[in-house]
């Protein structure tokens, strides 16, 4: 039996974020405002650290996020359209992840701290914590290590680098890779996933913006490419060419 319920995180996220944008912005008048932003994201593929964990279907992928002088909490969710072995319920909700964070910069250095709950269907719930650095240099190269805490030990760290070309003044086309090493904690001990992005983001106006996205996830080694596509959901593939689009609004 799950320990926190899909519903549960749901109802009680909705019920932070409204007090955040209704209470708080009123009490703390003469402060900066908490910032929040809900966002959706329409996928051809749901591919997590390598692992595809959908097969020939649409996901969808809700979130909300509020944040409060460098305090944030984030709502993310995945919705299948039509996931395999699930011919009585095509559309299944099938996973919700709660996370909990700390960002802030010293100079040109940034760092986040945060500890991530994910609510899984028809698997065991699971628990991470993270740490992150960044540099606000060129190509914007960050490292972040999770460990979790729960029920699948081991540790994953990621190395990225990003940039952005402005277009224009309202469309941005975003540039990333990033390379990540999985060990956990018995037999796997590799360079794991790449993968490769690229998107447009074009502002509607001050407060919404859409645009296409696409990715490239790939294994690093053999074994990290057996490993892949053992446990990815058709059982053929190691490497995943996805994309879609997504459209977030900030309040």
């Amino acid at each position: 039996m799950k320990s926190l319920s899909v519903k549960k995180i749901v109802t009680g996220l909705a019920a932070a974020s409204l007090l955040s944008l209704t209470i708080l912005p009123a009490a703390l008048a003469e402060e900066v405002a908490p910032e929040a932003e809900a966002a959706v994201g329409l996928y051809s593929k749901y591919v997590w650290r390598g692992f595809e964990l959908s097969e020939d279907s649409l996901v969808i992928q809700p979130s909300v996020t509020v944040a409060y002088k460098g305090f944030g909490i984030n709502l993310w969710g995945n919705l299948d359209t039509n996931q395999s072995g699930m011919e009585s319920q095509a559309f299944n909700w099938n996973e919700t992840d709660l996370t909990l964070s700390y960002d802030g910069a010293v100079g040109m250095v940034g760092y986040s701290l945060g500890y991530i709950y994910y609510n899984l269907d028809d698997l065991e719930d699971t628990q991470e914590v993270y740490a992150g650095l960044s540099l606000d240099v060129l190509l914007a190269p960050t490292l972040t290590v999770y460990k979790d805490i729960a029920n699948l030990p081991g540790w994953y760290g990621t190395f990225g680098i990003g940039h952005s070309l402005a277009i224009n003044d309202k469309l941005a086309l975003d540039l990333g890779a990033r390379v990540g090493y999985l060990d956990n904690d018995a037999d796997y001990h590799e360079f794991h996933d790449g993968l490769l992005s690229a998107s447009l983001s074009y502002a509607v106006n001050d407060r919404i913006t859409v645009g296409p996205e696409l990715y490239y996830s790939f294994p690093l080694t053999d074994k990290a490419s057996d490993l892949i596509e053992s446990l990815s959901f058709d059982g053929d593939d190691s490497s995943f060419l996805y994309g879609g689009l997504s459209a977030s609004f900030a309040f």
